[in-house]
């Protein structure tokens, strides 16, 4: 398949949580000066996902730019804000790069990256840093269904991952971020001292 009709690639902001150790939902966090629900929509547009759509659920957000997914039933974990997002994609949508509101350092390169691998043939590309895989994932619509049924309480696309280890291609992104995760308010201070 050449590149020309491999369709378009959308972005999934995962945004729902409470943010129970941050003290408030993360989606609201300001990290320099930006909403971390903004700064991710744009992680993913610059990075040239279309459409872009915010998984909500702790808090209703609303992002220029974006489509806001409810998720009511956010507080049974990551999993299932992951399967109301992909059902919500358009059927347009041939692949997805998944991305966690949590991780302000990831850079637009990073989804760049998962987006040529998906052209060139992968149908699932992880962000890897250090060797070792983590955000953001880019997953082909072919995997939704399989992606949706083994996503479960607070595991996102890992089950996936682990189970279908042989599809995964790692893409190195060292050099444009770093995935490290902002969980409490001492995690946001430190990253903001870098």
């Amino acid at each position: 398949m050449g590149t020309a009709d491999r369709g378009t690639v959308a972005g999934l902001l995962l945004a729902a949580g409470s943010g129970r150790r941050m003290g408030a939902p993360k989606a609201l966090v300001e990290f320099e000066g930006e909403r971390l629900a903004d700064r991710g929509v744009r992680l993913l547009a610059d990075g040239g996902c279309d459409p872009v759509l915010i998984v909500v659920g702790a808090v209703a957000v609303q992002v220029a730019g974006a489509v806001a997914v409810p998720n009511p039933d956010w507080a049974t974990g990551m999993g299932s804000s992951l399967r109301a997002g992909l059902d919500a994609l358009p059927g347009s949508a041939r692949a997805v790069v998944i991305a966690l509101v949590d991780q302000p350092l990831v850079r637009p390169e990073a989804v760049r990256r998962l987006i040529e691998a998906f052209r060139a043939g992968a149908t699932v590309a992880v962000a890897a840093y250090g060797g070792a895989p983590r955000n953001p994932v880019l997953i082909a619509r072919e995997h939704f269904a399989e992606v949706s049924a083994l996503a479960e309480g607070d595991v996102g696309a890992r089950p996936f991952l682990r189970a279908r280890a042989e599809l995964v291609t790692r893409v190195p992104c060292d050099d444009v971020g770093d995935p490290a995760d902002l969980d409490t308010p001492e995690d946001l201070r430190a990253m903001e001292g870098r």
